[in-house]
């Protein structure tokens, strides 16, 4: 029996997202889950009427383009790690809110994170989307901090990744 049965994953693809993609998809090869990715692609505030676009159309579409294949890329990284089932999603939206509404949506089980781990002014400044995914999810969240070698930080943080299932 799967303690995680289906575990998101939210990227940013920075170094941090990459490390959680890591953790998440050897927790789930392990457990036997299906794994999310989901990235959330953050609305512009601006003081323009909402019928008012920022972005021109073709723009708009070479940045969904880039996202989808930053998440093809994370889907064969996931599946590389052991994931077995790797399902992608973007979202326009404000990240934190939109990853702990498609979360209770989706029911799943465990949320595997990247954080930057600010501390001090550039806290109070540029907050954390991690810390309210904590406060407002439905489920558990796993946060992950990258290290020099990302797959090194993994394996202390869930030794058995190292070993075979």
């Amino acid at each position: 029996m799967a303690i995680f049965k289906h575990i998101l994953i939210p990227v940013d693809f920075s170094a941090h997202s990459n490390a959680a993609l890591l953790l998440g998809s050897e927790m789930a090869a392990r457990f036997g889950s299906s794994v999310s990715l989901l990235h959330v692609h953050e609305l512009l505030p601006y003081g323009l009427p909402s019928e008012y676009e920022m972005y021109a159309p073709d723009l708009r579409q070479r940045v969904i383009v880039q996202i989808e294949q930053g998440l093809a890329a994370a889907q064969r990284r996931a599946e590389t790690a052991g994931a077995r089932t790797v399902e992608t999603k973007i979202i326009e939206g404000y990240p934190a809110a939109d990853i702990a509404k498609f979360a209770a949506k989706g029911g799943f089980d465990l949320i595997v994170m990247g954080t930057h781990g600010r501390r001090g002014i550039q806290h109070a400044l540029l907050g954390s989307v991690a810390e309210r995914v904590v406060r407002m999810a439905p489920c558990p969240v796993l946060t992950v901090r990258s290290s020099e070698e990302p797959a090194s930080a993994a394996s202390k943080v869930w030794p058995l990744a190292s070993s075979k299932p």
